[in-house]
This record gives structure tokens, sequence and C-alpha cells, in this order.
């Protein structure tokens, strides 16, 4: 059994560097690349304004986030999360320099780029050359429903990148999940695991009896000249 993160970010603006901050955090489940149900959701109180032209982008506004944690007061359970798998991203340098600036500004360790990071970007640029590779883009290309992204929303994204991802690493039947997506219930803290589904053993069909057999020759003998009974 494989497990991978796939996770997105939405933040004020598009440098850490420059004080730029995380406001909301989106983190998926994989098992064997495929979502298990198990989720992060969390927005986060950037400790300072939204830009109008970031609000355009994610429709998140600084009275969205009132009462919402610190980064530092959810770091801990976000580590715990993610554990020590590879990380998926679309635009992963992105997500994980602001992410890593949290965990340093939070004093973590931060993230190690090289050793986990999955960039879908990259991926899409190679299956696709001269293509676009925006997350809209592939998912257009790959019949997956846009219908209810309007502004960018990190749970929201991750769960379509959770499909262009499966396309991109060569397709699987949709609906072979671990269990079904709807079924979920919620712990604390912003993240929610799903109940597990368990199946149904089979049960070997019973030989017919006498009727049903009188009935089937009956029917047999009321076909003209059947092929399986010519010798």
């Amino acid at each position: 059994m494989t497990r991978s993160i796939l996770f997105d970010t939405e933040t004020t603006g598009l440098d850490p560097d420059t004080g730029d901050r995380v406001i909301e955090i989106a983190a998926l489940e994989l098992v064997n690349d495929l979502r298990t149900g198990n989720y992060f959701h969390v927005l986060v109180n950037p400790e300072r304004d939204i830009p109008p032209e970031a609000t355009k982008v994610h429709g998140i506004t600084l009275a969205d986030l009132e009462g919402k944690p610190l980064f530092a007061d959810i770091a801990d359970e976000f580590l715990a999360f993610i554990g020590d798998g590879k990380m998926i991203a679309h635009n992963a340098p992105f997500d994980f320099k602001f992410i890593n600036a949290e965990l340093k500004r939070a004093g973590r360790e931060p993230l190690d780029y090289e050793s986990r990071a999955i960039d879908t970007v990259i991926m899409a640029r190679k299956k696709f050359p001269g293509m676009p590779a925006n997350l809209d883009a592939l998912c257009r290309r790959f019949g997956i429903d846009l219908s209810e992204r309007g502004t960018h929303n990190a749970l929201l994204d991750c769960r379509l990148l959770a499909d262009v991802y499966v396309e991109l690493i060569g397709g699987r039947q949709r609906g072979l999940g671990l269990s079904n997506d709807r079924q979920q219930s919620s712990t604390s803290g912003g993240v929610r695991k799903r109940k597990a589904v368990t199946g149904r053993k089979a049960r070997p069909m019973p030989p017919p009896d006498e009727a049903t057999l009188a009935r089937h020759a009956e029917f047999l003998n009321s076909l003209s000249d059947p092929i399986w009974l010519k010798e």
C-alpha cells in the first residue's frame, strides 16, 4: 500500500518572501493513487490584510477568516496528517514554498521538496507538450466536471486534481476507490475520515429445480432447429 498526499493552498499573494501568507490549506489522502475520503481542510488567519486582487482569485476576505486559527495552531495537526509520504501539487514549488515559510515561522522543520514533491504541472507538460497545463484545461481535456468551480477553492481544487492525477498516470476506472466518497464521518480540527464500507460475500447459485428444468426443456422444444441440439 502506497500512501501519498495531494494538497493545495490559497494565499494572500504570490510570494511569501514579501510577506504573503497562507489562508487556506486542503489535503487529500491517496492510497495507491486513489482517494480514500480522508482529508484535511482548514482556513487560516494570516495576521495581515488580503489584497483585493487576491480575493478576486479565491473569493476569501479577511472577514471570512475572523476567529480562524493561526497557522502555528494547526501546524502539528497538518504535519501529522501528511506524514512522510510523497506530496502532490499543481505547481508544487509555489505550494511548497508557502507551506515551508509557514512551518519555519511556526518553528517547525520544512518539508524536503526534492524527496517529497510530485508536480502535476510538470507531468502534464511532459504528457501534452505545448498544450495548456492549468487545472481547468486539464479537466476539460479529461472530461472532468468543472460546474462547481467558480473562484479557486483549495478543497475543490484538490478533488479535481485528484481526478486529473489519475488520468496523468495512465487512468483508472472511476468508482474503484477504497470506498464510497459520500460516506464520511467528521472529526475535530478540519480532518474528516470516511467510514469503511464492507462488501458482501458472494453466495453460490443453487441448482435449478425440476419445474425449472421442465420449463427450459419446453422452451427448447419450441425452437425450430436450434444449432446446440445438432450432433
